[in-house]
């Protein structure tokens, strides 16, 4: 379960962004692109998979600001 930036998985980030109305597009490697509409604009957003292993919180904030989506709705989520 996500607590603040820490903690979160590949599996977390994406299912928030599908919730969302994020979609998967392509993959290069281990690095996966999701496209989605988010205030008025269309976003791109990509996620690299580790794994289980969490998400570096820089690497996390990083994909909140491509995504658009602010930063309190990420940490309130579940």
């Amino acid at each position: 379960m996500p607590r603040g930036f820490n903690n979160w998985t590949f599996k977390d980030i994406v299912d928030f962004l599908k919730e969302h109305g994020f979609r998967q597009t392509h993959t290069r490697g281990s690095h996966f692109y999701y496209v989605g509409y988010f205030g008025g604009q269309t976003r791109q957003t990509h996620i690299q998979f580790h794994g289980q292993r969490s998400i570096n919180p820089r690497t996390l904030k990083s994909v909140i600001r491509q995504s658009g989506i602010p930063q309190e709705v990420w940490i309130n989520w579940r």
